[in-house]
């Protein structure tokens, strides 16, 4: 049987990543409560990458990700700020879903990523 690996978060209930086998899994918020879409989701993507790294892996290796946001309206935002993140070479499979976020939040993403070989 694979262990499991969980990175510790900022609360004990919470874990930064999960790691099991060759597959990280992750998720992140902004920190900030700024009502801006563009910025929260810079950070929020920073965050995954920090995530990713202490996992051992980085966003060349994500498989999938699943973005939440508050409002359908701001996904232009959204994708500008992914657009300028994203690993053009190896981008990775993802959705986008409205979704009611506990305040301040306007975005969380979730990702799938394989760890380096």
């Amino acid at each position: 049987m694979q262990p499991i690996t969980r990175l510790s978060g900022m609360t004990p209930t919470r874990s930064r990543a999960v790691v099991r086998g060759n597959l990280i899994y992750t998720v992140a918020v902004a920190d900030t409560a700024e009502q801006d879409m563009r910025r929260q989701t810079t950070e929020t993507l920073a965050k995954i990458e920090r995530f990713l790294r202490d996992a051992g892996s980085d966003k060349s290796r994500l498989l999938s990700c699943t973005v939440y946001i508050c409002d359908m309206a701001l996904k232009p935002q959204m994708n500008e700020a992914w657009d300028a993140w994203v690993d053009m070479d190896n981008a990775p499979q993802r959705a986008c879903i409205g979704a009611t976020l506990e305040h301040p939040h306007m975005v969380e993403i979730v990702c799938v990523a394989a760890t380096k070989d």
